[in-house]
């Protein structure tokens, strides 16, 4: 069986020049309880030849393998990558959509165990993707998925991208100014007088953008592009300070904070993990 490599790009993480790709729809009630983990950052190709996904800020690891004849397995491992991890035989589903599309397809992941899985738990889940989506790349959520009792989500894609071709585009003035300057979500009004009643283009108009992809245990890292963030980029959401690696991802978390308040993590919670 030939596999197909799996670049290490997660779905959320965004860059500087391109928008990044739009979120999958997801049931409603999944989202209450789960730890993103669509917000990870992204890690080298796994034994299998797979994409290592981090789950619940590196907690737990899945990788994610596609194989020539149109199988998605999801092979789940410990914090220590090289260690099988075995959860309870539970139906997954995964959301699927060809990159660039607008529709996104639920697919179910069933639980597969592996030779010396315990009765009643697995460390694999097998789907069969659909026939329109293979060979193609895509966007991948699983939107819940239990582990030792929590509940976790798991976002990627399987499009190459160089990570400065996929930072998020910068804004048109008049959509910078209904951004920043207009109150909604965990973006208040507070959090714009906090920050000068300005932009983020403007407020940092001049200083340099450098985006190290490699950021050191203890760093302090980008919410959306997770490379290493840099403490003249900061900016006050829902009352706190956080630390970004360019204006056009402070774009792209005051959008969240705004339109998705429930998804925002704390400021302390962008540290890069041993």
């Amino acid at each position: 069986m030939f596999l197909t490599i799996l670049p290490a790009f997660l779905l959320y993480v965004a860059g500087c020049q391109q928008s990044a790709p739009a979120p999958l729809p997801e049931p409603a009630d999944t989202t209450d309880t789960s730890k993103n983990s669509a917000d990870q950052h992204p890690h080298v190709a796994g034994a299998h030849g797979g994409l290592i996904i981090p789950i619940g800020s590196d907690s737990y690891h899945a990788e994610a393998i596609i194989d020539n004849s149109g199988s998605l397995r999801l092979l789940m491992l410990q914090k220590d990558e090289t260690r099988i991890l075995e959860v309870e035989t539970q139906p997954l589903t995964a959301w699927i959509k060809v990159t660039g599309q607008p529709d996104a397809v639920s697919v179910p992941l069933a639980a597969r165990p592996q030779d010396g899985d315990t009765a009643g738990m697995t460390s694999q889940f097998v789907a069969e993707l659909p026939a329109a989506a293979r060979g193609k790349p895509l966007d991948v959520t699983i939107p819940n998925v239990r582990i030792a009792g929590e509940r976790f989500r798991i976002g990627f894609t399987t499009k190459s991208e160089q990570h400065a071709a996929s930072m998020p585009a910068s804004l048109p003035a008049d959509e910078e100014q209904q951004l920043y300057l207009t109150a909604a979500g965990s973006y208040t009004e507070a959090d714009i007088r906090a920050n000068g009643s300005t932009t983020a283009a403007i407020k940092f108009a001049g200083k340099v953008s450098k985006h190290d992809a490699k950021p050191q245990t203890g760093d302090r890292i980008c919410p959306i592009s997770r490379t290493k963030a840099n403490p003249e980029f900061t900016w006050i959401i829902n009352g706190q300070p956080y630390q970004f690696c360019c204006p056009p991802c402070v774009d792209e978390y005051v959008r969240l904070a705004k339109e998705q308040p429930g998804e925002l993590q704390p400021p302390d919670s962008f540290v890069k993990q041993p």
